[in-house]
Order: structure tokens, then C-alpha cells, then sequence
């Protein structure tokens, strides 16, 4: 006869193989090396199984992580760390409740899921903020009037964001958390299944006789983990309160990628005001080219004249191509951030002015803030899921009993020259509560309720501090834009039209008109980035407060 950890060695690479096989490995360790006793070969047999069934729910669902991101394919969440779930802050790994226990009686009444309620390792990553493109910055410009909003059938604001919430390829890959978590519900409800142990005792080398007396005996044990304290019911809770927590993750990578989408809009509507800018520049450039064309036959011009002119007008002409570069880029990406065909004829309808004149006050917005902004929400959500963590790991203190139930036992009396018997038999496997041994593991959970408690309160004065910084930046663009619609655009149009009203009759030099036009030019190009400032600074406000406020 082998000794026990020989039984164990085959069994376990046995069931390595595959479940399927795991019952054939356990059957054939036994009639290859026995035990002595019935009653020790069932215990010994279920102390081996708890131990294989904890390495291998260990390796089947183990989750791998790397110092690269999560690797693609392997199943690891999208999203950055879920409020709640007890993950360390500071990269350490940790021993909490769900995962590997050191109880062996509790790893083998441990659902199927091993992490069975919910990601902990749930990590929803928010996008990226993009950053505004740079529009050209040289060249004349002119106002034009009235503003365009774009063709009838253009892409609106409310429509990109529709086609964004139903097509962008990382929401896409980002809402697969969610019916992953629905799995993780469905693992934290699965019932430990039976173990199966059919055994023969006492087989002789050779035969038994009244002269070398003996019996051996067959017989077939059921064993079924019990769950004596409703472990079962509590993971199902924890893995749902974790589904609402991804909800919520959800829902604020929604918001943020709105708030890309905000700026790859209004990208494009600047670069669109742009090239309407220049264009409307190119007309009283070659206004003035024709009149000094005409003075340059009277005489009344030099030729250095024509030619400072003309470089004014090539100079416009090179910013107009690079606006309309720039018109086509932002086109391109914001039809990729759509997952819309690659093409340059993407236009949409919008005005890069809007009214915000009806906006709630500061301290209104950020209470509508603190009640609407789903990444604050989830924090509300993982207080709730952490405490149900220290629920679980309150009842992992006490592991799942086994009942051992041999419902067919028989003893083969035929050598002694005794008559054969058949029996059956009842026990109970627990572990005596002498120790508690997930002490550890409550302390823990309970620490990550005031932890997560703390980063609420921290998520709180951030969004409170984003609602003001928001607030006061539109304030700003908006009074910039009133000045400079008010007193310094008229001024600065004013002496422009004054000069060249001059350089027509002859008594204005080429320098000072081209001066006065270059004066300009600076006042217009701070007239069209106020308005950027304050189209993006209020989307900004809708993002920061996680409403629709401005259209």
C-alpha cells in the first residue's frame, strides 16, 4: 500500500485533466492504493478533496495582473479600481473576503465563481480628456456675419451624442463589465455539487481462507458541503451590489466620453468659424489690392505698396488652406470618435455661440452636481458593497459542513466461509470554531468601509471643487466675449474702416493701413477664441454637473 500523499499526487493530476475525469481519478487512486480502514479512507479522502477542490478553483479562476495593463483576451475588467471592492490603494495584494481562504473547510464550500461576488478586480478606466486642436494663428481675419449653423441635415450636438452612446467602440468594450457581473451573480448563486467516492478496503495479496482469516468490503460515500450559515445568500448580495457599482462606472464613462465628444465638436465648428474667418478676410484684402492697383496707375502708388499687399493676401491664402487642413482633421476624428466612415464631407449643425444667461447659481449647481454625477454614486454604491464584504467575511468564519452519506456498503465473507452483508452509514464533517480564522479578513473589510467612506467625502470636495472651477471659467469667457462684443470689436473695426477709408483717398500710407488691418486681425483672432472658451466652457459645465443644461 502507498501512503497518503501518494493518494494525493494521482488525484490531483488526475483531476487536472478536467472535471470530468476528476470522479475516474479518485476511483482508480483508491483501487490502485487502498486505505485500511473505511471509515479513514472517507476521511482522508475529503480532507484530499478540500485541498484539490481549493488549488484548483484557484487555478481556473485566478486573475493575472501585469505591471503592462490588463492583457488582452484574459477577461480582466475595463474600469479602474470599484468603489468598495476592498482593493488595495496602494498596489499591494490582498487576502480579503472572496478570495483564497486558508481554512480548508471553507475553500471547499466556496462557490464555483471563486470570486464569487462580483469584479473585484472591476476596473472601469475613464477616457482620456482630449485636448482642444490648435487652429492657425497667422493671417488676417475678419467677422463674418450672420453666423452659420450648417446645412439642414447636418450632424447635430444631440445627435452625435446618440450615435456616441450606441456606436463608440470603447463604451462598447467598457458595457461587456456589465453582463460579466451578471456571470459573477450567476457564480455567487451556484451550489456546491456532490463528491462521489466508491471504494474497496482490506483487498488481500493473494486470497483470504479460515486459515489466513480476512473480509473485504466495497462501498459507495456521497459527500455534500452543507451551508450552514448562508454564505450562499450573502455572495449573491455582494456580487449584486457590485453589478450596481459597475452601473454607476458605467455611467460616468458615458458622461466622460460625452465630454470628449463635447470637444471634438466644438473643434470642428472652430475650425469651421476659421475658415469662414479668413474667407471673409480674403475679401477686403483684395479690395484693397484692386484699389492699389488703381493708385499704381495713377502714380498715387509704388510698387513695394502692391507687393506688401500681395504678401498680406498669400499670407491669408496659406492660413485659409491650413483652417481648411484643420476643418478636415477634426471632421476625420470626430467621425472616428463616432465610429463613422473616414470621409471629409462629415458636416454638422451647430453655432459656436449659445446663450448662457439662465444659468442656475454656483451653489445650485454643485448641489445638482452632488445629487446627479454618477462617479459619485458609485462611491455611494461601493459604501454599500464594502459593507456587505464584512457581512461575507463574518459568515467565511464559519466553512460549510460535510455530510458523508454511504447509502451501499458490502462486506465479502464468502473466504472465511461467513455470509456476505450490505450496510449503510451517516456522518458529519465540520470544523470545531475553536479558533476564528478569518479574524484577518473581517478587520480588513472593515477598514475598506472607512476607507471608502473617506474617498467619498474626497470625490465630494473634488466635484465640488470642478463645479467651481467650470463655473467661474464660463464667467470669465463670458465677459470676455461681452467686452469685446461691446467696446473693443466696434473700436477696433472703427479705426480698420477709418484707415482704409484713407489709404482709398490716397491719404494713407501702405504701413499704416496694413498696421490698422494687423490690429484687427488681433482683436478678431481674440473675438473667435473667447467664443471657443466659452462654447467649450459651457458643454464643460454640463459635464462637471452631469446634466444637459446647455444645449
Amino acid at each position: 500500500m502507498c501512503d497518503i500523499k501518494s493518494f494525493t499526487t494521482v488525484t490531483y493530476l488526475l483531476a487536472r485533466i478536467g472535471f470530468r475525469f476528476f470522479l475516474v481519478g479518485l476511483i482508480v487512486s483508491v483501487l490502485l492504493f487502498g486505505a485500511n480502514r473505511r471509515a479513514n479512507a472517507q476521511a482522508q479522502l475529503a480532507e484530499d478533496i478540500i485541498v484539490i477542490t481549493k488549488g484548483l478553483r484557484e487555478q481556473e479562476t485566478g486573475r493575472t495582473t501585469s505591471h503592462l495593463g490588463n492583457a488582452p483576451g484574459t477577461g480582466q475588467s475595463r474600469f479602474g479600481i470599484a468603489p468598495g471592492s476592498g482593493e488595495a490603494r496602494l498596489g499591494e495584494r490582498i487576502a480579503g473576503p472572496g478570495m483564497a481562504r486558508r481554512d480548508v473547510l471553507a475553500a471547499a464550500s466556496a462557490t464555483a465563481g471563486g470570486q464569487a461576488f462580483g469584479a473585484p478586480e472591476a476596473i472601469i478606466a475613464p477616457p482620456p480628456r482630449l485636448s482642444a486642436a490648435d487652429l492657425p494663428l497667422y493671417g488676417p481675419l475678419e467677422v463674418p456675419r450672420p453666423e452659420e449653423e450648417g446645412p439642414p441635415d447636418g450632424l447635430t450636438l444631440d445627435a452625435a451624442i446618440e450615435r456616441l452612446v450606441q456606436a463608440n467602440l470603447d463604451l462598447q468594450t467598457k458595457f461587456q463589465e456589465i453582463p460579466k457581473a451578471r456571470a459573477d451573480i450567476l457564480s455567487a448563486g451556484l451550489r456546491g455539487n456532490p463528491l462521489v467516492f466508491a471504494s474497496a478496503d482490506d483487498v488481500p495479496y493473494g486470497q483470504y481462507s479460515p486459515q489466513r482469516p480476512g473480509e473485504n468490503g466495497y462501498g459507495i460515500t456521497v459527500i455534500q458541503p452543507v451551508d450552514v450559515n448562508h454564505k450562499r445568500r450573502v455572495r449573491i448580495l455582494a456580487a449584486q451590489r457590485a453589478k450596481r457599482v459597475l452601473d454607476a462606472q458605467y455611467q460616468d464613462a458615458v458622461r466622460l466620453e460625452i465630454d470628449n465628444l463635447y470637444t471634438a465638436f466644438v473643434d470642428v465648428l472652430a475650425a469651421r468659424e476659421a475658415v469662414r474667418y479668413l474667407e471673409a478676410s480674403l475679401t477686403g484684402l483684395n479690395e484693397a489690392l484692386t484699389v492699389t492697383k488703381q493708385q499704381l496707375r495713377g502714380e498715387e502708388r509704388s510698387g513695394i505698396d502692391l507687393d506688401r499687399l500681395t504678401v498680406q493676401r498669400d499670407s491669408a491664402l496659406i492660413a485659409l488652406d491650413e483652417a481648411k487642413a484643420s476643418l478636415s482633421n477634426a471632421n476625420q476624428f470626430l467621425a472616428a470618435r463616432l465610429n463613422l466612415p473616414a470621409n471629409d464631407q462629415l458636416t454638422v449643425r451647430g453655432r459656436i455661440t449659445t446663450p448662457t444667461d439662465s444659468i442656475a447659481p454656483l451653489e445650485e449647481l454643485i448641489g445638482m452636481a452632488i445629487a446627479n454625477r454618477p462617479d459619485l454614486t458609485a462611491y455611494r454604491l461601493g459604501i454599500q458593497r464594502a459593507q456587505t464584504d464584512v457581512t461575507l467575511a463574518r459568515a467565511e468564519a464559519f466553512p460549510d459542513m460535510f455530510v458523508l452519506y454511504t447509502p451501499f456498503g458490502f462486506r465479502n465473507n464468502t473466504p472465511t466461509g461467513g455470509q456476505d452483508a450490505t450496510s449503510w452509514s451517516l456522518g458529519v464533517m465540520a470544523s470545531v470554531p475553536l479558533f476564528n480564522r478569518n479574524q484577518g479578513n473581517i478587520r480588513r473589510a472593515e477598514i475598506n468601509v472607512s476607507q471608502t467612506t473617506i474617498e467619498l467625502a474626497g470625490v465630494q470636495r473634488q466635484i465640488e471643487t470642478e463645479v467651481r472651477g467650470a463655473w467661474r471659467d464660463l464667467e470669465t469667457a463670458r465677459g470676455a466675449v461681452d467686452r469685446l462684443e461691446r467696446t473693443v470689436l466696434p473700436r477696433a473695426r472703427s479705426v480698420r474702416d477709418k484707415t482704409f477709408s484713407l489709404f482709398k483717398a490716397g491719404e494713407e500710407g501702405t504701413i499704416g493701413y496694413l498696421n490698422a488691418q494687423r490690429e484687427y486681425s488681433e482683436v478678431v483672432r481674440q473675438y473667435r477664441d473667447a467664443l471657443v472658451r466659452h462654447r467649450r466652457g459651457a458643454l464643460r459645465l454640463n459635464t462637471v454637473v452631469a446634466l444637459r443644461m446647455i444645449p
